[in-house]
């Protein structure tokens, strides 16, 4: 593949996209690279997207992977704004927005995913944001600010970190949740119940088991977030955050197999040999746990990046991760490592009520997945714990004053 004219083609430019595109190079690839991205600004940072940019703390410049001149000087064609329309495998060439289209040796769907729509009355209203670029964030940051409301759909962790950065700037916020707890989906409820404490006690409120059936307003924009029990929540501005959906359009109609997102090997090498797909938009194999799964996190899409820059170089695979993500709220750092599949036992190491803690979640006596809450150790003992796949000691698990490297040894 790393023939000098072999030319590799990466659709979407994000974290995944972006990082794969430096690798190709760091790894040695000879051949042309091409990296196309929808949004106008060079491949950077999302996290911080819904903390540090809210806040002021972060912009475009300082959440970039790379410089821009770091494409032109490393001879990748970067193309912003511009879309992939459509792929024809044939005659292995990609159709772009602007008209024009490109031929590849090698072609990788990096192109993530977008913020799920609510298919609700009012949804076409001014004022209803969303989060998932640089431009949501800068719409976001200008509806914050003291004497301003905002409801928050969602109590996922971009939800929970978008009102802690609504509270920081003075905003009130409301987050409405159909669930009868927060984080109900990706988290344990001893943590769902800390969070929810933690937020109260910055003035943020929550209505939970809340179903939104529509949105009102006045001279276009949002004023309202009508619920099913008949109320309605006021507020200035409204963030949708339910969920993300695999942009796996393109995959689809290239005939290439999907199911819950573009499905890969772990070389991130698709159905078509000269095809893959890292990122968000991947459904991507687990050997830890034995299964099949997209994940949505930097770690993730920085492991692909790797897995294709080796494939399409010609590298050894690099060694497999263990998954894991974070997530910052006010003084509160969440690390979490690998996922609760097939537990049958939670235990927690700590007090809730110091703000540092750890939840494990134990299939028998192996870890299987870790929240840690300002507890770097637990995080980093128990991932490794979830790696090597090496049985625990519960009771000394169990005890805080039991260090985790005695645990894991």
């Amino acid at each position: 593949m790393s023939s000098p004219d072999a030319h590799v083609v990466i659709v979407g430019a994000g974290h995944a996209g972006g990082t794969l595109a430096a690798l190709l190079r760091q790894y040695g690839h000879p051949g042309k690279i091409t990296l196309v991205g929808t949004e106008p600004i060079p491949p950077y940072q999302r996290p911080p997207l819904s903390k540090a940019w809210l806040k002021g703390e972060a912009d475009a410049d300082s959440l970039a992977l790379k410089p821009l001149e770091f494409y032109g000087d490393n001879g990748i064609d970067f193309r912003p704004s511009v879309t992939a329309t459509a792929i024809n495998r044939g005659d292995r060439t990609v159709a772009l927005s602007d008209g024009s289209s490109v031929a590849y040796d090698a072609l990788v769907l990096a192109t993530g995913a977008r913020a799920i729509k609510l298919p609700l009355e009012g949804a076409d209203l001014k004022g209803l944001l969303e989060l998932r670029t640089a431009a949501d964030a800068e719409a976001l940051k200008a509806a914050l600010g003291p004497g301003k409301t905002i409801a928050i759909v969602g109590g996922g962790y971009i939800g929970l970190e978008a009102a802690a950065s609504s509270r920081a700037l003075g905003a009130d916020a409301v987050v409405i949740e159909r669930e009868p707890r927060l984080l109900a989906r990706v988290a344990c409820e001893t943590l769902s119940t800390f969070f929810q404490d933690y937020h109260e006690k910055h003035g943020v409120r929550f209505e939970l088991g809340a179903t939104v059936n529509g949105f009102e307003g006045r001279d276009g924009h949002v004023t309202g977030v009508k619920l099913a029990d008949g109320r309605t929540i006021a507020c200035d501005y409204a963030l949708i955050g339910v969920g993300a959906h695999p942009n796996d359009e393109l995959a689809r109609e290239a005939g290439l197999d999907v199911a819950r997102g573009v499905v890969v090997d772990l070389e991130a090498r698709t159905s078509d040999p000269a095809i893959f797909a890292i990122g968000d938009v991947a459904h991507r194999p687990m050997p830890i746990y034995d299964r099949m799964f997209r994940m949505e996190s930097v770690p993730n899409a920085l492991e692909q990046a790797k897995q294709a820059a080796c494939a399409i170089t010609g590298r050894p695979a690099p060694a497999g991760e263990v998954p894991w993500q974070w997530s910052d709220q006010y003084d509160l750092k969440l690390q979490i490592a690998g996922y609760a599949f097939d537990v049958d036992q939670i235990l927690l190491r700590g007090d809730p009520a110091s703000g540092k803690f750890a939840i494990f979640h134990l299939a028998g006596d192996k870890v299987q997945s870790v929240e840690a809450i300002n507890s770097p150790p637990e995080f980093m003992m128990g991932r490794m714990l979830i790696g090597n796949r090496k049985s625990v000691n519960i009771d000394k698990l169990a005890d805080p004053t039991v260090s985790m490297k005695e645990v894991a040894a």
